[in-house]
């Protein structure tokens, strides 16, 4: 009955695009995105936030979705040998979700703002937590551009100590799994299918241009409410 209780609304990270209900626990469906394929070019490309949206963000959502199907029947049925099995997909699919509706709300369009830096309580935490807006930059291209295989490099808040860090995590785990007290302000997704099809295998270029569609407001905002 635990689970029942953790695989809630909550605990999908920040409610997003969450459905109805499947017999007590919450599937999510494909948010929209507030900007047309297109309007992020040439930074990204239109086919290729196309793919990643209705076809990569989709599949983790409609795997999501079954397993979580699945582990009612299984819990249902007192099998706990499937219950622990489909933890593993549970958790990358999950996180799959989580992290991509983060990962468009921190994009929009040049002519919308996008690439202008952060201001006020934030942006005066990144001059004291990094030097610079140049500096922070600099160090999430040279983490993400490391990441080995597939991930995700952040801009997180330390909740307890009141501290910025910037944190990479494999696959599609979301920042959680660094730590409980970790919020994340900033995503960007490292996988190729992010880039591949506009900056094949060179993942640095595609980091340096993609600063200029970030948006730093719903990073803000939920830095602001963090740290009144």
């Amino acid at each position: 009955m635990a689970l029942r209780t953790l695989i809630t609304r909550k605990s999908l990270g920040l409610g997003l695009g969450v459905s109805q209900s499947v017999r007590g626990l919450q599937t999510v469906s494909l948010p929209d995105l507030p900007y047309d394929y297109g309007a992020l070019e040439p930074a990204i490309s239109g086919e290729i936030m196309k793919l990643h949206h209705q076809k990569h963000h989709q599949t983790y959502i409609t795997n999501y979705n079954k397993a979580l199907e699945q582990l009612h029947e299984a819990m249902e049925k007192g099998d706990s040998s499937t219950v622990v099995k489909l933890q593993g997909a549970i958790k990358f699919n999950g996180g799959g979700h989580v992290n991509h509706s983060i990962f468009w709300k921190n994009l929009t369009p040049v002519h919308e703002g996008g690439g202008e830096p952060p201001k006020g309580s934030l942006g005066w935490a990144i001059d004291t937590h990094f030097g610079s807006m140049e500096a922070l930059v600099a160090k999430i291209n040279s983490e993400g551009a490391a990441v080995q295989g597939s991930g995700w490099v952040w801009l997180g808040l330390d909740k307890d100590l009141k501290k910025l860090v910037v944190e990479t995590t494999a696959n599609q785990d979301p920042l959680v799994t660094k730590g409980p007290n970790l919020v994340p302000l900033l995503g960007i997704d490292v996988w190729e299918h992010a880039y591949y099809l506009q900056y094949k295998n060179v993942r640095p270029d595609y980091l340096k241009n993609v600063w200029k569609v970030i948006d730093w407001k719903y990073a803000s905002e939920v830095y602001e409410k963090e740290c009144p």
